[in-house]
Parts: C-alpha cells; sequence; structure tokens
C-alpha cells in the first residue's frame, strides 16, 4: 500500500452514491481545513484527484489523508499541487523595519519529492493499536499520545476512536 493507498471498505462514511462522493470530499477537507486553498476534488471509481494550492507540505499530507481515510475511496491522486514556499521574517538591516522574504513556489514535479523528504512516517492502524500504544512505538513514551492526536486531528476525531486500516501521519522531529 503506497502513501496514497488505502482500505477501501473502511472509514469515515460521507456519502451514499458514486455521484456525491466528490462533493462531500471536498466539504469534509474544507470544513476541516488543514491549510489549503482552491480545492477541487474529483472522484472515479474509488479515486479521488485532488487540486489545490496548500499552505505546507504538512498541509498536502493532511489533504490526502482526510480524503482517503474515507469509506470507499481507496486512492488518492494529486494534480495541479502547489505548495507555498516557507517565509522567513528578517530585519532590514539598513532601516531596521521588518521584512517578509518569500522563496519561489516548490513546482508541481517537484511535490511528491518534498512529500518524501518530509520527515514523516505514515502509520496504518492494526487492530489492538491505541495512540498510546503508536506512541510508545515511535516515540519511547506513551504519554506522547496527545501528539499523535493533534498532528491527526483532521483524520482523528477522539482519541479513543481509531480503527483498524485508518492511516495517519506520524511525525520524527
Amino acid at each position: 500500500m503506497s502513501l496514497f493507498g488505502f482500505v477501501k471498505n473502511i472509514g469515515k462514511s460521507l456519502f451514499g452514491s458514486e455521484a456525491e462522493a466528490a462533493e462531500s470530499i471536498k466539504k469534509h477537507i474544507e470544513d476541516n481545513n488543514p491549510g489549503v486553498n482552491n480545492l477541487d476534488v474529483k472522484f472515479d471509481d474509488g479515486i479521488v484527484t485532488l487540486c489545490a494550492e496548500c499552505e505546507s507540505a504538512t498541509a498536502l499530507q493532511k489533504m490526502i489523508l482526510m480524503a482517503g481515510n474515507v469509506k470507499g475511496v481507496e486512492d488518492v491522486r494529486v494534480d495541479k499541487i502547489s505548495i507555498a514556499p516557507p517565509t522567513t521574517p528578517t530585519t532590514n538591516e539598513t532601516s531596521g523595519e521588518a521584512e517578509v522574504i518569500t522563496e519561489t513556489p516548490v513546482p508541481e514535479e517537484q511535490v511528491m519529492e518534498v512529500l518524501e523528504q518530509a520527515n514523516v512516517e505514515y502509520y496504518i492502524i492494526q487492530k489492538g493499536d491505541s495512540l498510546s500504544k503508536i506512541a510508545k512505538k515511535y516515540y519511547g513514551n506513551a504519554m506522547e499520545y496527545p501528539r499523535l492526536f493533534e498532528e491527526n486531528r483532521e483524520v482523528i476525531e477522539d482519541p479513543d476512536l481509531i480503527y483498524p486500516g485508518q492511516k495517519i501521519r506520524i511525525p520524527l522531529d
């Protein structure tokens, strides 16, 4: 199962027919907006295609997970994705005033590279898992489970209600 592959018959039930799938998934992402703008969603036989402007690689990751952890979705693809560059506040040495320097946006062909370089792993919830058990595995401390919950708030509504097959992100920094 790739980053964008999901278990089709599990997840949050958002739509009853394929005709309403794209709009339902779009509304779900926008209602829990992880930092995306100009979102367009297409759905065809279990495959979601996302087009959007993302504020960060994290926003893109969360958007993908939100779309993929929906019942009826087996794959998520990205098309026409842009990731906003980071901004760096600096002080102008001559005037002493604050300036914001913005780098160039990440080109679409480098989006996958940006996702692969992110300091994050993806984990598929197994039967018997809990966020504290996963936190113990990745962070060495079960009491770090709130960190996992906060980082996955868009796909986990209640830290006590996770389900096998659900995919979450594990920040490693």
